[in-house]
């Protein structure tokens, strides 16, 4: 199976807010990272067929989308960034209510409805009001159901937001076990959520796809832009003001280890390091010109 976004535009009045993109998907995870505003859920809601594209086309295996119409819809699972649900419906209830809008009958639908929240640690809850949960358990909830239909393109929308770190492991573990045959987007400024799970990751800076590859690939447009700099304490506070710092380190003699992303050396001293995803992160959403691109992969390239 494939998904193809062929040219896909997105224009809200002057805004572009999807600017031509363009790719084709194939089963496993592909994580979409960027900062907020950068285009994501504009992009998502269109792959969902919520938003018509003001340009360009969403093909599955060459036929376009919105021609097929229920035919393509029935193949997607969709955890918006809202999910909306009815605080005073238990799991169960919450649960049978979608499958029935997805055309289960009364017993497949219970049936269906239980085998989900068993597989997302809820079976114990399943007649607790949603109302109850936390933050993590209603996640959880939320792509149970958009897992109801078994469907071939699941698509997910930053789904880890305001998710504490041992809720965030358990999610990414979640989506990873159910996308092993589907088509799965994941939508995050979390750096972390695809760090782990993506087998491709789209990068997109206002509007555009300006880095795509495996992991590694991506990481690796930030070879040579990452700096470790031994520095006494009272000259941190001048470097983070004029450069990207990631990351500061302080030890007990009044010294500090910074890490800097820059594209050249950034003073006398400075040793290169090894990048991590979190740095090509950095680089990428430094205030920069639109359209400049500092390095690497641009739409339809090659690694």
């Amino acid at each position: 199976m494939e998904l193809t976004l062929d040219r896909l535009t997105k224009q809200f009045g002057a805004r572009i807010a999807v600017d031509r993109v363009s790719a084709t998907l194939t089963p496993g995870v592909t994580g979409l990272l960027g900062a907020n505003g950068a285009g994501k859920t504009t992009l998502m809601r269109m792959v969902c067929d919520v938003l018509r594209p003001t340009g360009g086309q969403i093909l599955l295996d060459g036929r376009d989308a919105q021609s097929l119409g229920d035919e393509y819809r029935a193949l997607l699972g969709y955890l918006p960034q809202d999910f909306g649900y009815y605080p005073d419906f238990s799991a169960l209830d919450f649960m049978r209510y979608m499958a029935t809008l997805k055309g289960f009958g009364n017993r497949d639908g219970r049936a269906r409805s239980m085998q989900l929240l068993e597989e997302v640690g809820l079976a114990d809850d399943a007649r607790r009001k949603v109302k109850t949960f936390s933050g993590g358990m209603k996640q959880r909830l939320g792509i149970a159901q958009a897992m109801l239909n078994d469907p071939a393109i699941l698509v997910l929308d930053e789904p880890t937001a305001g998710l504490d770190p041992k809720e965030r492991v358990r999610f990414r573990n979640l989506i990873a076990s159910f996308a092993q045959d589907k088509i799965a987007i994941l939508s995050t400024h979390i750096v972390s959520d695809v760090e782990f799970i993506a087998n491709r990751i789209l990068v997109m800076r206002q509007g555009s796809f300006v880095l795509d590859g495996t992991p590694e690939q991506v990481v690796a447009q930030a070879a040579g832009k990452v700096w470790e700099c031994h520095v006494t304490a009272v000259q941190v506070e001048a470097m983070s003001a004029s450069m990207q710092v990631a990351n500061v380190r302080y030890a007990t003699d009044g010294h500090a280890v910074v890490r800097v992303v820059a594209d050249a050396c950034p003073m006398e001293g400075a040793a290169p390091v090894e990048p991590t995803l979190e740095d090509l992160y950095l680089l990428v959403f430094s205030e920069r010109p639109k359209g400049s691109i500092p390095f690497g992969l641009r739409q339809g390239e090659d690694a």
